[in-house]
Parts: C-alpha cells; structure tokens; sequence
C-alpha cells in the first residue's frame, strides 16, 4: 500500500502531521504539501511561473505552490509510482456545503481522483486544532475500512469531523452538500500608503442545512462523509438550454 498525504495548510501544520502519524503502519507513505498556507486555492495549479521542491528535516517533501500543485508534481513526474491512496487534511476548519468549491484541501484530493487514485479529504468541523488525536484516529479507522473494503475504483470523499474527544466513536453519516447564504461584504481598510484594500468577508451561515446534508449530520455530533463528482455538467437543463441554443 503507497498512501501519498497532503493538505492546504502547509508542510508544517499540526492536521497534517496527526494524521501521517496516524496512518503509519498502513504502508509507505509520502508527504507533498504546501510550503505556506494555501488555504482558499481551490484547484489552482501554477502555471505563470516554474515550481521547486525541498525536503524538510523530518523527510517531508513540499511545494512553493499549491495543494493541486502537491498532487499534480507528484503524480506526474515527482514519484516513480502511482499511490494507491492520496489523503488531504487534516484541515483547520470545515469544508461543507458551497465551502468545497474554495477548497484547497478538496482540491488536493480532486487531483488525486482526476488521476484514477481513491482520494479522501479530511476536516475538522471548528478551527484551532481542538482534539486533533481524536480526528486523527476517526481518519485511521476510515482510511482502514475502505483498503479494507477493497480499492476498486476511484472514488472522492470529503469528510468532516466533529472537534470531539469522542470524535472516534461517533456515527457515521454520508451526507450530500449543503449550501450557505452568500458571503458577508469585503472589509475595507487602508494600507499604510493611503490606498484601499480588501479583505474576503467571512463565509455565510448555512442556509441549506436540513437532513441529510453535511452541515445537518456534524450539528448532530456524526462525522459528514460526502461522496463527491467533478461533472459540473447542469445534465437536468440540458434540454431545455438545447431547444433555445442547438443549431443544426
């Protein structure tokens, strides 16, 4: 088993490396991660300039780009091999509903699916690290069942954990996206040289968020597990966009 681990928080974040301690003994795993938080990415790869690698004391490799850079290198040149399992997370924050869009840490797992490769993101549901050995443990037992149940096809999991000390414990529950309201304003300040600048406004309240939805199964205290597709493709309006378009 090659388990190749990445994330969008960077090589040094403590989700990271809970859940590479986590996995060990499962087989030969490589670390590829981001130099600096990249967090937001989404699936950005880096084309305007060239991409460097280095290895970390600890034999951790990472990128001076982002997450979809990680698994892109890696995959395409870096490793002589193709890994039987990419994992992304753990990731300081949750990446539900409209949030996986955005997502660095998906997209690290987007990229390994792209390529054939079982991939599964993981997410603690609260930011700041709390009971991270717990989440690490809930990803071990995940990671465990679906080799376990055979690593057959590609697939896409996006997962989210409950900051829980029982995090390890809880029920399981797969779930589809839900959605948020839109995004709260820009926050204008000033820079130093009189200018205007911007920051993103903070994410808004969920405002889908009923049975059966990520946001619903983690305000219950379960683990969210989302199956996820790449086909952006709008398949139940296809016929109607191609009455009003389609030439013949």
């Amino acid at each position: 088993m090659r388990i190749l681990i990445a994330n969008d928080d960077g090589y040094l974040a403590p989700g990271l490396h809970a859940l590479v301690k986590a996995c060990e003994g499962l087989g030969e795993i490589e670390v590829i991660a981001p130099e600096q938080n990249a967090s937001g990415t989404s699936n950005a790869l880096t084309l305007s300039r060239p991409l460097s690698v280095f290895r970390a004391q600890n034999g951790f490799r990472y990128v001076n780009g982002t997450p979809s850079d990680c698994v892109h290198v890696a995959l395409t040149g870096l490793l002589d091999y193709k890994p039987d399992l990419v994992l992304s997370g753990i990731n300081n924050g949750a990446n539900m509903g409209d949030d996986t869009l955005y997502s660095g840490t998906v997209a690290a797992a987007t990229e390994g699916f792209l390529f054939g490769i079982p991939s599964i993101a993981f997410s603690q549901v609260d930011k700041g690290w709390g009971e991270l050995d717990a989440a690490a443990q809930l990803a071990r037992q995940l990671v465990e069942q679906v080799i376990a149940d055979g690593l057959k096809q590609a697939f896409l999991l996006n997962v989210n954990i409950p900051n829980r000390a029982d995090a390890a414990s809880l029920p399981l529950r797969v779930t589809r996206l839900g959605r948020r309201h839109a995004s709260e304003p820009v926050i204008q300040q000033t820079s130093p040289r009189g200018e205007p600048i911007y920051w993103i406004g903070p994410a808004g309240d969920a405002r889908e968020a009923g049975e059966g939805t990520d946001f619903h199964a983690t305000n219950q205290g379960m683990v969210s597990i989302t199956p996820l597709q790449v086909d952006l493709s709008d398949h139940a309006s296809l016929p109607t966009w191609a009455a009003r378009l389609d030439r013949r």
